[in-house]
């Protein structure tokens, strides 16, 4: 008996520093995700407002202006993006992006990878691991694993022009990017969405005139296309990895946060246990005590 409340007590023990451990990784995540969401949320509107213009000037394009990147083209080479975190410990989130990825390569893309014409390029180190050990028969750009350690315009541009330098020269014809959109700290959905080519303005019926905008072109369509479009696709792919970023964030203040209540009723759960095992050993002794006394008596 006295082995057991040992062994309880070592087990209370345990649990409620491992409880101090994922409390302080919660307020750690918190506070992260408070700059993390502060960035997102700043970035979004103008994104999604460059991107919707975007589409509609690659809409709207007449004579001999035209670009690269959003000229479709029967697609032979596909690169896939895949945007996970570097650490563990926040649910399922790198999990669900990492099968985003990994049902359209499967599925959508299974001719590409049977020919050997399908490449990844991971960001953050959870994405990496997996498609290294499951994907050895593709090719894997590992060269920007740890971009989150800065995730400053600059960087991770460096990712987005290889990227549009590699569709340009026509080493991918589709690119495709794999990431965690983050909602709020509660919800990340996992998204795939087409980078390259830019993907045509979407018309609604009964709506052909009024999606479209007249634009005028200062000083000339072709000049403009040559410097807005990488600018705004960089804006893009920045939002992909913000997105990705506060997502982590918000997963990894959730799960600690269920870790700690869990523990919490783990600990009470084990202290009913060594309350009941104390009561019984006392019964033990008393009724041993008792039985001594009655022996003596006869």
């Amino acid at each position: 008996m006295g082995a057991n409340l040992k062994e309880v007590r070592e087990r209370i023990t345990s649990v409620k520093s491992t409880q101090q451990i994922t409390k302080a990784m919660k307020m750690v995540s918190a506070a992260k995700l408070r700059k993390a969401q502060d960035a997102i949320t700043r970035l979004r509107p103008y994104a999604n407002k460059l991107n919707d213009m975007l589409t509609n000037i690659l809409g709207n394009l007449d004579g001999s202006a035209s670009t690269t990147f959003g000229t479709a083209r029967p697609i032979k080479k596909v690169a896939i993006v895949v945007v996970t975190s570097n650490r563990g410990l926040c649910g399922a989130f790198n999990t669900n992006v990492i099968k985003a990825a990994d049902h359209i390569a499967k599925t959508k893309y299974a001719d590409q990878r049977a020919s050997g014409d399908l490449i990844f390029l991971c960001i953050g180190k959870k994405g990496n691991e997996y498609f290294k050990k499951h994907y050895s028969d593709c090719r894997l750009i590992d060269e920007y694993v740890s971009l989150f350690d800065d995730l400053s315009f600059e960087n991770v541009s460096l990712v987005s022009k290889r990227m549009m330098t590699g569709f340009e020269k026509e080493y991918a014809d589709i690119v495709e990017v794999a990431y965690g959109r983050f909602k709020n700290a509660g919800t990340q959905i996992a998204e795939v969405d087409q980078f390259l080519p830019v993907p045509p303005l979407e018309i609604k019926e009964g709506e052909s005139e009024q999606a479209k905008s007249d634009y005028i072109f200062e000083p000339d369509q072709i000049s403009l296309l040559e410097h807005l479009v990488p600018s705004i696709l960089q804006t893009k792919f920045q939002k992909y990895c913000l997105d990705t970023h506060a997502s982590e964030h918000g997963a990894r203040m959730t799960a600690m946060d269920k870790a700690t209540e869990n523990a919490e009723d783990l600990v009470k759960g084990l202290k009913i246990l060594y309350n009941k095992a104390r009561q019984e050993a006392i019964t033990s002794e008393l009724s041993e005590i008792v039985g001594g006394a009655a022996a003596l008596e006869g």
